[in-house]
Order: C-alpha cells, then sequence, then structure tokens
C-alpha cells in the first residue's frame, strides 16, 4: 500500500510498467528515436479523412500496440486512463469508444501523461486493480488550429514558440512484474508567473516543473543525484533554462541529469524553435526509449515530470494569464528491495 512521505509525494509498492506501445508522425520519426516507435507514419492523416480522426486512431493504434506487447488481451485491462488536448478530450474518448474498456478521461494539457501514470499507480497500489493503461495523445495539425492559426495561413513564430508533436503512446502498469518498478509520485500545484504569452509555454510551464520537482526530492528526502534521469515533458530549450535556474537558486542542480522529451523529439537541425510539446511528446519519448533503457538496466533511476500550460483559445484572446502545472512519477529497474 502507499505510504505517503510529504503533503504531496507517494512512496508506491508493488507496481509495475510493463510494456508501451508508440506512433509518431513523419517528423518525429526523423528524429533520434525514429528506430524505437513502433509505427512512423508516413501520412499524417493515417488514412483518416480529418487531423481529428487521425489522432484518435493514433491513440487506438498506441493502446492497442502496448496491450500487445505485455502478452495481454483487452479484456485483462482494468481501466484506461487518458487525455488528450482538443476539446472535450476526443481523441481519446473517441478511442475509448472503439477499446470497450472502462474509462477514465483526464486533462492535464501537457502534464496528461504523468497525471495518468500517477493515478494509474495509485489505483494498482492501492489493490484496487491489477492491470491500467495509461495513453495520451497529440497531433500538429488538430492543436494548430484549436489553439493558433489555421494551417492554410503560414504564420511564422518567435524562437519561444514550440511545435506540438504528432504522437500517441501508452504504457501498460500491472501489479505484478516483471517489469520497471514504479516506485513513487508527487502531485503537482498550479504555479502561475503572470506570462500571458501563447508562444511561450516553456517558461510558462517551468516555474510548476521546478516547484514540483523540489517538493518530491524535499519530500524523499532526496538529491538530484539519486535519479540518473530527470526527465522534463516538454519545456524546450528556453523552458529548460529556467526551470533549471529556478532550481538551482533552492539548492538543487539538475543540470548533469536533466533531459527533456520537447528538445530531445526532433533532430538536432529540425525548424521547431524551442523544442517540441504535447501530451503525447512526454508519452513517445519515455515509451519508446527511456522505459526500454529502464528495462535494460541502462538507467537505474528516472524521474518522470510531464509540464503542462492550462490555457484555453479563450482565455488567451480574454488575456488570462498561463497556469502552469507538472506531476512526477519515479521508475526504477530491479526487483524491490
Amino acid at each position: 500500500m502507499s505510504r505517503r512521505t510529504g503533503k504531496r509525494t507517494f512512496a508506491l509498492t508493488g507496481v509495475y510498467a510493463v510494456a508501451a506501445g508508440t506512433v509518431v508522425g513523419d517528423m518525429e520519426g526523423k528524429g533520434p528515436f525514429g528506430p524505437y516507435y513502433d509505427r512512423v507514419l508516413k501520412d499524417d492523416l493515417f488514412g483518416e479523412k480529418t487531423w481529428e480522426k487521425a489522432e484518435s486512431k493514433m491513440f487506438q493504434f498506441a493502446v492497442d500496440k502496448a496491450i500487445e506487447k505485455a502478452g495481454l488481451m483487452t479484456g485483462d485491462v482494468d481501466c484506461l486512463i487518458g487525455g488528450d488536448l482538443l476539446n472535450q478530450i476526443i481523441s481519446s474518448s473517441f478511442a475509448a469508444r472503439e477499446l470497450h474498456l472502462p474509462y477514465l478521461g483526464i486533462y492535464g494539457a501537457c502534464s496528461t501523461f504523468s497525471e495518468a501514470t500517477l493515478l494509474g499507480g495509485l489505483l494498482i497500489d492501492s489493490r484496487s486493480m491489477d492491470c491500467v493503461v495509461c495513453a495520451t495523445s497529440t497531433h500538429f495539425s488538430t492543436a494548430e488550429r484549436q489553439y493558433r492559426m489555421p494551417l492554410e495561413l503560414g504564420t511564422g513564430r518567435p524562437p519561444t514558440a514550440q511545435r506540438t508533436t504528432t504522437a500517441a503512446g501508452a504504457c501498460v502498469l500491472r501489479s505484478q512484474g516483471p517489469g520497471v518498478r514504479v516506485t513513487g509520485c508527487t502531485l503537482g500545484e498550479i504555479i502561475d508567473w503572470h506570462i500571458k504569452d501563447a508562444n511561450n509555454m516553456g517558461a510558462a510551464m517551468a516555474p510548476a516543473a521546478a516547484d514540483t520537482i523540489a517538493a518530491h526530492l524535499l519530500e524523499t528526502q532526496r538529491a538530484p543525484g539519486y535519479y540518473d534521469c530527470i526527465l522534463t515533458g516538454d519545456l524546450g530549450h528556453h523552458g529548460s533554462e529556467v526551470a533549471i535556474k529556478l532550481l538551482r537558486q533552492r539548492g538543487f542542480d539538475i543540470s548533469k541529469n536533466h533531459a527533456d522529451c520537447g528538445i530531445e523529439i526532433y533532430p538536432a537541425n529540425a525548424d521547431v524553435q524551442s523544442g517540441g510539446s504535447g501530451c503525447g511528446c512526454s508519452a513517445v519519448v519515455f515509451g519508446a526509449f527511456y522505459l526500454k533503457e529502464l528495462m535494460k538496466g541502462r538507467i537505474n533511476r528516472l524521474l518522470l515530470v510531464s509540464t503542462g500550460a492550462l490555457l484555453s483559445p479563450t482565455s488567451t484572446l480574454q488575456g488570462e494569464t498561463i497556469p502552469g502545472i507538472a506531476h512526477a512519477v519515479a521508475f526504477e529497474s530491479g526487483e524491490e528491495g
């Protein structure tokens, strides 16, 4: 059973990440993790008539692939926890309609994958469930026309902007191994530093990432070096610099073991300004690469901190500031000691 180690942090036992399914678009497939994805699309429409239908199909593919790789059947899954960036989370909900699974639809913007994994871990740790699938998706073309500008307009981007990834990832959590142990989680608090620029979400999310990482380290009484990697979701280049600086001011230096999914997902020479974003970003980078590294023992301890900017088109047009959120999930390889 989980043990609360602080106001926001829980130690988990008997929770294992056993498999992941991933699918990405063509541009994401050209990045350094291209060979690790289960599928790279040459056509971002995925054979569908609309971008939204394509994203929902990607979500379903990732879930089906994760269940298959775990050696399970759909009927073995107790619950699907998932979300996306679209209004009323239609990508995940419409996919769940086809999957016929008990479903919890959640929204945490780009922090959704960590939020889903955190909730799944707590459900399994409490012995309420034995198998939970945690999944998220995003699509460049669906997000662009909902949050920014019509694609046909061809607008430019400032250096702080980020590209929404075309990506869907799912991870299977079980109450028994073999697999990577999910050993703890820290709930995020909303942090708002009054940034209004929707093209600078990295800076809006960075204070929340720093706050959650600091809370996790304080409440577990660990130093940053305890983890081989502290992996943030999609702060990008600018947001990562801000988060590292804020943590250094609080006495934590993560500069040597920090990585960011938004920075790593695209080729180094890609024209994506500050990097990638989207709740599919951390799901596929973690599921395709880092989970495998943990399984092979090349990484022993990893803290995943997916980050979200809780804005909407309406709030942006009304001049509201951008609340940030980040949730942390700890993973460790090896047997439970």
